[in-house]
């Protein structure tokens, strides 16, 4: 039996290199999917790229409330509930000292990492606990678990997430909602290849090797494991999982 037959989830970021991947595996696994990004020319790339009936999109920025109580309730209006939310939308910012980092760089990087994950469950939550069930999977990264120069607004949003998220859980736990973070590694794709860049202008591919020598696994991990950690959160294998940190990083968090 398919892992997640008839779950419906949302999944913001939709556009981006995880959330293609996470919507695949969810479809193939049995979810209705609903893809939520900014860009409605990449989201309908995407769900024609997949080629599923069961995979659809909303235009929405988690930034603005009235477009994430839109995505909501648009989903509601076709499939009638929420059981997986996976908050995914991120950016990353500009590479650049604290003593030089520009403030409205700084405020937007918080407004997408932070406060769009904020405004995603002030309306998926109460979904969620009127069902009595789902699961929420808020996208950190390891570096909300240790930190890297440069980029100080990315690390200090993806450490905030997992404050959200401790303080959320105790709000929810005893309603049958679960809240989880994930923190990846550097992840094959456009958001790796824009901080390389943005680390060393013309120097990336440098970067990169630096990079994956400082992972014990030797390599960057790819979005389609990513989604396979979401998919174990999203599905009742883990229906007694909330609360936690888990790494997908190939032993980045253990150095």
């Amino acid at each position: 039996m398919k892992r997640l037959a008839g779950n419906v989830a949302v999944i913001t970021g939709g556009a981006g290199d995880i959330g293609r991947a996470t919507a695949k595996l969810f479809a193939q696994e049995g979810a209705f999917v609903v893809l939520v990004d900014r860009d409605e020319a990449s989201l309908k790339r995407v769900v024609a790229g997949l080629g599923s009936d069961a995979v659809s999109y909303v235009v929405g920025d988690v930034t603005s409330e009235a477009q994430v109580r839109g995505f909501v309730e648009a989903t509601l209006a076709r499939h009638g509930r929420i059981d997986t939310l996976f908050c995914n939308a991120g950016t990353e910012g500009i590479a650049a000292p604290v003593v030089d980092y520009p403030l409205e760089v700084f405020e937007r990087v918080f407004a997408v990492n932070v406060t769009g994950v904020m405004l995603s469950m002030k309306y998926g939550l109460p979904v969620m606990q009127k069902q009595g069930s789902g699961s929420v999977i808020i996208a950190s990264s390891i570096a909300g678990l240790r930190a890297v120069p440069l980029f100080s607004a990315y690390v200090a949003s993806k450490h905030a997430v997992i404050g959200l998220m401790r303080s959320a859980v105790l709000e929810t736990a005893s309603t049958g909602v679960r809240i989880n973070t994930i923190h990846p590694s550097p992840i094959t794709g456009r958001m790796m290849s824009s901080i390389e860049e943005g680390a060393a202008p013309g120097a990336g591919a440098a970067v990169r090797a630096q990079t994956e020598a400082g992972i014990p696994a030797g390599r960057y991990g790819e979005p389609g494991e990513v989604a396979q950690l979401v998919l174990f959160l999203a599905s009742d294998e883990s229906r007694f999982c909330t609360g936690g940190t888990y790494p997908v990083d190939g032993g980045m968090s253990a150095t």
